[in-house]
């Protein structure tokens, strides 16, 4: 204990914490063009509306499996361009050139193959972001540096989504084209989003230095110590394999049996797949082959530190909030506040525009709110100040029902805002110092599993809710999330921080 201050991590400039996250931004670039395009190109391939949920399983799905296996690998790597930039420079060579075909896609199947690319490449350079924070940075500044990264990801997401709308008014870039063929607007905007993340991500890959194994082994780090003490246990697969597999069960015999939502058969062939992925594990801990991989991040899910167990469910319930409001905002907002559910109708289309500007609002608030948020940090500590925020977050989803003017809505978006940057930050800085140094990256990828599973959750369950309980109205979803928000705050009261 004696040789904590001496053996912590050194202090970083602004400029060196900058540097660092800037990478990020360029991220943001690849998610916003896909998250608020890829639909598009869908349905200009052929698709129909009701196929689009299905294709787009690609991107929780892929960050599930992608993130804990980069993470394991990186915590394991070391080599010419260090720990973690190695997946930064290759994961961003293969982002670009996804972002570059997307857009020429000539079929439904190619595109929706070069979605999974796509994320597999973004989550391949995303996890490991996460983890170098954690491995440079000394516990005062991890706030900062988590905090500079939602700044990055609130400035990359307002240009990244708007970038079609500057091109078409500002360039006079056409956005419209003949059936099948996918807009120069859109097309231009993947371009130039491809050279933005390239450029930003290489920064930080040529700017940022890593500790070596060794130096990171040198630093005082009482999780790392508490890791190392600790025997190995022997895991009871059994119980839990047999309740998940149970579950999984009844969920699609009942999909089945009483024509449930189909979105159902995918929460019950989860809960299947993860029974199967505990017998293996069962298995080579029955036989002693532990030194793998795979049984190790099966073992991490069930010997997480007691920090992480408390902060996950902050995440589930907060990431619960933030994707009932990004699947059932449009229709809240247009049947609620424009009155009309008429896809074709001018009020309806009038509230969908409204929506997307809400939405940029938000992501820009957010970038402000990031630099406010280790103000608040270093004012009432980090726990109270994520609860704040998520506070914020829980009454202004819970405004929509009150609100009737549709031009009020911006008023919501600075709490949200304050969420959204809070989310993406603070968890992460509590959860970095809980951590050994050694299991930085594969801890980092699992705690990614409390943003999938209840992105999956919201999706399969949240139409059955509204339509049995709220008779399919919309706006009530986003009262949902703002008590999911609340039950986030609630949940900060159990984490038990040690630094």
């Amino acid at each position: 204990m004696q040789n904590t201050l001496q053996n912590e991590r050194p202090t970083l400039s602004f400029w060196q914490i900058w540097n660092m996250c800037l990478g990020f931004m360029g991220i943001q670039f690849g998610f916003a063009l896909q998250n608020a395009n890829v639909s598009r190109i869908f349905q200009t391939l052929g698709a129909e509306i009701d196929d689009i949920p299905i294709l787009w399983v690609a991107a929780p799905l892929t960050g599930l499996i992608v993130q804990p296996i980069i993470g394991y690998m990186s915590d394991k790597t070391w080599g010419r361009l260090g720990r973690r930039r190695p997946y930064f420079f290759y994961g961003a060579i293969v982002t670009t050139a996804a972002l570059l075909v997307m857009p020429n896609s000539p079929t439904l199947w190619v595109a929706a193959g070069m979605l999974w690319i796509m994320d597999a490449s973004i989550n391949v350079t995303m996890e490991p972001f996460r983890a170098l924070v954690g491995d440079n940075l000394p516990n005062r500044q991890r706030a900062l540096g988590y905090s500079l990264q939602s700044f990055f990801i609130g400035v990359g997401a307002v240009i990244a989504s708007s970038l079609p709308w500057v091109l078409t008014n500002w360039f006079d870039v056409s956005n419209t084209a003949a059936a099948g063929i996918i807009p120069p607007s859109v097309q231009y905007a993947f371009y130039v989003g491809g050279a933005f993340l390239l450029i930003c991500v290489m920064w930080t890959v040529f700017t940022t230095s890593e500790y070596s194994p060794e130096q990171l082994a040198a630093f005082s780090d009482s999780a790392e110590a508490n890791a190392q003490s600790e025997p190995k246990t022997t895991i009871n697969f059994a119980k839990t394999m047999s309740v998940s597999g149970l579950v999984g069960v009844v969920i699609i015999a009942a999909v089945g049996g009483m024509g449930l939502e189909k979105e159902l058969y995918l929460l019950g062939g989860l809960l299947l797949a993860f029974a199967l992925l505990q017998g293996v594990a069962a298995w080579q801990q029955q036989r002693r082959y532990t030194d793998n991989g795979f049984f190790t991040v099966v073992y991490d899910v069930f010997t997480m530190p007691r920090a992480m167990r408390q902060l996950a469910w902050v995440q589930f319930f907060s990431w619960f909030s933030l994707f009932a409001m990004w699947i059932y905002t449009t229709g809240a907002v247009t049947s609620y506040h424009y009155h009309s559910v008429d896809v074709t109708s001018k009020a309806y289309n009038d509230g969908a525009d409204w929506v997307g500007v809400l939405f940029a609002a938000y992501n820009g608030f957010a970038a402000l709110a990031a630099l406010v948020i280790p103000v608040m940090v270093k004012r009432f500590g980090i726990r109270v100040a994520h609860a704040i925020n998520l506070i914020f977050g829980a009454l202004s989803l819970v405004s929509f029902l009150l609100i009737s003017d549709p031009a009020w809505l911006m008023v919501p978006m600075v709490g949200i805002g304050f969420a959204w940057a809070s989310i993406l930050s603070l968890p992460y800085a509590m959860l970095a110092s809980a951590l050994p140094s050694a299991k930085m990256g594969v801890y980092m990828g699992i705690f990614n599993f409390f943003i999938v599973i209840p992105q999956l959750l919201a999706a399969s369950i949240l139409g059955l809710i509204l339509k049995h309980g709220f008779a399919n109205q919309p706006i009530y979803a986003l009262v949902i999330g703002g008590l999911s928000f609340v039950l986030a705050a609630l949940s900060l009261t159990r984490v038990k921080l040690t630094n």
